[in-house]
């Protein structure tokens, strides 16, 4: 779980943060929760989001994939799609999670893919669909995230490079 993969940004957006100085990798992560639960993003886009998490060590007391879970794997997918497209002047919170259980998963890598359903100026909303090895769809889930402007402040928590 601790092997951290290289995140592929859009060219257009590595040049729009590292001219702030931000660390997009670190500020794009999965943060501590995700990390501790296995989460990897493997492509970052506004237009597309995937990641990977392990079955093993997040289960219920049953064996299966726990929901809250599936829940932090598209939370955070959706979230790093509505931070992209909202771009550096925004912060992307999310304000609405829903998920669908459709099957369990007992072992393996869960896959997530967000897309977005509307991106506007004050909200973006994604749809995560959360797929086990064999494709079968292990739960759906929609994200809706508040775009709000970067105030003063902010900056305490957003990864810079350093320089």
């Amino acid at each position: 779980m601790g092997e951290q993969q290289q995140v592929t940004f859009p060219q257009e957006v590595v040049d729009e943060y590292a001219a702030l100085g931000v660390d997009l990798p670190a500020l794009f992560s999965a943060g501590h929760l995700g990390t501790r639960m296995g989460v990897q993003i493997l492509e970052a886009s506004a237009e597309r989001v995937v990641g990977t998490m392990p079955v093993e060590g997040n289960t219920q007391p049953y064996g299966l994939l726990h929901g809250g879970a599936s829940a932090v794997l598209a939370e955070t997918l959706g979230s790093v799609g509505s931070m992209l497209h909202g771009g550096s002047s925004k912060i992307a919170v999310g304000v609405d999670l829903n998920c669908t259980h459709h099957r369990g998963a007992r072992s393996g890598l869960v896959t997530g893919v967000a897309t977005p359903v509307h991106r506007g100026r004050s909200t973006a909303t994604y749809e995560i669909v959360i797929s086990d090895e064999e494709e079968r769809r292990v739960c759906t889930a929609r994200l809706t995230c508040l775009l709000r402007d970067v105030h003063k402040g902010d900056e305490a928590h957003v990864p810079h490079t350093g320089a």
